[in-house]
């Protein structure tokens, strides 16, 4: 069975940084792609950021040259370095690896 734990989330004053942590079990996770996702009160869930087997990247148009995702294969580990902290990025973030598979999220508020 699939489990994927997020972990690192919570307050931030803007202008802060978080790094985001999942880590992946039951899965061989070195050859599947995995994202990082975000929905906030009231709004949809939207991608923010994806990373292939081989480390590509894409970032969703709002984060993109503040956020970061890399991964560690030998850890099972995707990370989501945020830098730059709005209020606008407060949201539960998922994780997701490319089966659908889902975390169970991890608060991230940006407040002062």
């Amino acid at each position: 069975q699939v489990q994927l734990v997020e972990s690192g989330g919570g307050l931030v004053q803007p202008g802060g940084s978080l790094r985001l942590s999942c880590v992946a079990s039951g899965l061989d996770f070195s050859r599947v792609a995995m994202a990082w996702f975000r929905q906030a009160p009231g709004k949809e869930r939207e991608l923010v950021a994806a990373i292939t087997t081989v480390s590509n990247t894409n970032y969703g148009a709002s984060v993109k040259g503040r956020f970061a995702i890399s991964r560690d294969n030998a850890k099972n580990t995707v990370y989501l370095q945020m830098n730059s902290l709005r209020p606008e990025d407060t949201a539960v973030y998922y994780c997701m690896d490319e089966n659908e598979n889902w975390g169970q999220g991890t608060q991230v508020t940006v407040s002062s």
